[in-house]
């Protein structure tokens, strides 16, 4: 266990919130990728139009296409977070809130640990269970994967920060 104090539901929501905005802007941009590989596709007579107004009606109307880009949504946010987190323990968000994940060894996650845990946040949900465990202040993902989610202090986050150079 670390010499830090275990992450409130309060932090971790406002880290949720400002990954989330970085999330965003990622699904918009892999949505605008798949938009042009449609169009591109549509061009070349690989896929048709058929009756659909536009290419956004067609990917809603066609489950195969549908179900490609839902899975690359959850794949790039997936992606984001578990990058952040076997890279410095933080994602965007977290360093804001002076948050770390980590083992309770306190060694950075390696790319397995951190996709699993992002797939068991429950896209955030898993944090509601840090309003019940009291003492440790444990999250869903966290349990599943044995994984704590720290505060930092000033000085130890900046280290964390200046050691990405």
């Amino acid at each position: 266990m670390s010499n830090f104090a275990p992450a409130t539901f309060t932090r971790r929501l406002a880290s949720l919130i400002y990954d989330s905005l970085v999330v965003i802007a990622f699904a918009m941009l892999t949505t605008v990728v798949f938009l042009l590989v449609v169009n591109g596709l549509i061009s070349f007579d690989v896929l048709s139009l058929g009756e659909h107004e536009d290419v956004s009606a067609l990917i809603q109307a066609d489950p195969i296409l549908y179900t490609v880009r839902t899975v690359l949504l959850i794949v790039v946010s997936v992606l984001f977070f578990a990058y952040f987190w076997t890279k410095s323990g933080q994602t965007i968000g977290m360093r804001a809130w002076r948050l770390k994940v980590q083992t309770p060894n306190g060694q950075l996650l390696t790319w397995p640990k951190a996709i699993s845990r992002s797939l068991c946040a429950l896209l955030g949900l898993g944090n509601l269970l840090v309003l019940v465990d009291f003492k440790k202040k444990r999250s869903l993902q966290d349990l599943l994967c044995g994984t704590e989610v720290i505060v930092l202090s000033k000085e130890e986050n900046k280290k964390v920060y200046n050691s990405l150079d």
